[in-house]
């Protein structure tokens, strides 16, 4: 008999846990203050940002918790954020206030990353390596490996609230919205300068590669991937007209060149299908901007992955450059 009562109270407690979980999640129903919070609190956790310091507490055990329940002594056990977003995403209707929460947080978690001790030179070493991959100093290093946590956390969020409209949207509106707005340019101001700007842009790019990579897979017969040249070449247009002079933007420059130069790196390594699926003369607009920003070799790989359209242009670029191997 006192096994059964035992039982009835370890399940009792265990009910008493799941309703207290689920009355809790009321408030964000009805209060988006509360929602941008949350999202806040997710960034906080992955990342081991307190208001005073960068701590090395911060991992996705912290993001996911281990469930809910009484087995902790006082009561009931804190519920993870990361569990908690999960469980109300879907009450949220206004989807795309959660996209440019996200971004906003995004670059106030690289603006917190940055001014956490990199040296000053850091925005000269992340400019030189190739892809934003290969960093000299240890502290560089640890940075960037925060900035692709955030990027990649941010991409998760996005994926989980909206799918792939969301990402769609996010990729052909969204983004080119900020770089263009004064607003995108204020989310990185603070300590750390040219470090801030070139880290936002290289945390843009992995965050932008994610969300498509979520949607559309790598290659050319995921289900979703039937828009992806139709967002891809919309979202590099952009980038070609901003390269050219023709779009005015908002935020820092050396944003932007990290983000163009990241993005297309990335592409051009990670994804090349998508590359294959973009005009042949969009794809030269794009090689002629890099070749202006001092990138020229990777002007150069953008056109080698372009497929036979770009070969022409990418001959071209190997005789005048004089990039023979």
């Amino acid at each position: 008999m006192a096994i059964i009562s035992s039982l009835w109270v370890q399940k009792a407690k265990r009910w008493s846990d799941f309703l207290v979980f689920h009355a809790s999640q009321t408030v964000f129903h009805h209060n988006s203050d509360a929602v941008v919070q949350l999202l806040r609190s997710c960034f906080t956790s992955t990342l081991g940002i307190t208001p005073l310091y960068i701590s090395g507490s911060g991992s996705v055990g912290a993001l996911l918790g281990h469930g809910f329940g009484s087995h902790y002594s006082g009561g009931i056990a804190p519920v993870s954020p990361g569990i908690l977003y999960v469980k109300v995403h879907r009450a949220i209707r206004d989807v795309m206030f959660m996209t440019e929460e996200i971004l906003s947080l995004l670059m106030h978690s690289v603006r917190e990353i940055a001014s956490s001790g990199l040296p000053r030179d850091a925005a000269e070493k992340l400019r030189k390596s190739k892809h934003g991959l290969k960093y000299g100093q240890l502290s560089t290093a640890n940075a960037m490996r925060r900035v692709k946590l955030a990027a990649s956390l941010g991409a998760s969020l996005v994926w989980i609230s909206g799918g792939p409209n969301l990402v769609h949207s996010l990729i052909r509106e969204t983004l080119p919205s900020w770089f263009v707005s004064q607003h995108g340019c204020e989310q990185l101001v603070g300590g750390g300068g040219d470090v801030v700007a070139t880290l936002g842009g290289y945390a843009l790019a992995y965050f932008t590669l994610l969300c498509g990579t979520f949607a559309w897979g790598v290659d050319s017969v995921s289900p979703t991937s039937g828009r992806r040249a139709q967002v891809l070449t919309a979202h590099l247009e952009f980038l070609a007209s901003a390269l050219d002079g023709k779009v005015s933007l908002g935020c820092e420059w050396k944003t932007a060149q990290a983000y163009v130069s990241v993005l297309v790196g990335l592409m051009a390594a990670c994804t090349p299908k998508w590359v294959e699926e973009v005009n042949a003369d969009l794809l030269k607009r794009l090689s002629k901007g890099l070749r202006r920003c001092n990138d020229t070799e990777l002007a150069l790989s953008l056109l080698g992955r372009g497929g036979v359209g770009s070969m022409g242009a990418a001959a071209e670029l190997v005789v005048e450059c004089g990039l023979f191997y």
